[in-house]
């Protein structure tokens, strides 16, 4: 492996195995390489089958990784969608063992004024209040807020919860005069934007 010249587009034609190979690694069958993104060391030391060493640098990799795509993260102004709100939030939410909610603040032409993390859950739910999600778009004079949240499970179909959450959120922006633009649910390589689909 050493020898090889590799260049980057061979990289990416590599399989999540060939990927795992100089680390000595071999992926189990049924598993899953998106969910090893969140592990500790230890965890992947048991998940993979792997010696303490290997597990430390397959860390590392995942979280140079995401270093990487934080840094590079750029918000469209205006936001224009659902895709623009996904790209700018998965690096941070994506790999998540729990359900953690964000909420992006906009100014009146849809610009990013504020970002703010108002609740981290369970595996699968996290509490929201209003009162959480507005005081800072009152503070900023926020003329509009977009709300996300992963789903741990990497499926990100929204739950009945998620539904009334967002009702919830809708009916108290309309009455403060800040507009819910959209929900948009993180999952694995996916999302799933309200707006989108036609719900809000």
């Amino acid at each position: 492996m050493s020898n090889i010249q590799v260049n980057k587009s061979q990289l990416e034609e590599w399989s999540n195995q060939e990927l795992l190979k100089p680390f000595q690694v071999q992926l189990p069958l049924q598993f899953e390489p998106w969910r090893a993104a969140g592990m500790e060391p230890a965890e992947l030391q048991e998940q993979l089958g792997c010696g303490a060493k290997a597990s430390f640098q397959v860390a590392a990799a995942f979280e140079l990784g995401r270093r990487v795509a934080r840094a590079n993260q750029h918000l469209g102004e205006p936001v224009r969608g659902g895709e623009d709100v996904y790209h700018y939030l998965a690096p941070r939410l994506a790999h998540l063992r729990c359900e953690c909610f964000y909420v992006l603040y906009l100014d009146t032409k849809g610009r990013l004024l504020h970002e703010q993390e108002v609740s981290r859950g369970t595996l699968s739910s996290s509490l929201v209040h209003p009162r959480e999600v507005f005081a800072p778009a009152l503070l900023r004079r926020a003329a509009a807020i977009v709300v996300a949240h992963n789903h741990p499970s990497g499926d990100p179909e929204p739950s009945a919860d998620d539904r009334t959450t967002t009702r919830r959120l809708q009916r108290a922006g309309r009455l403060l005069g800040i507009e819910l633009l959209d929900h948009v649910v993180v999952g694995a390589g996916r999302f799933t934007s309200f707006l989108e689909q036609g719900w809000l």
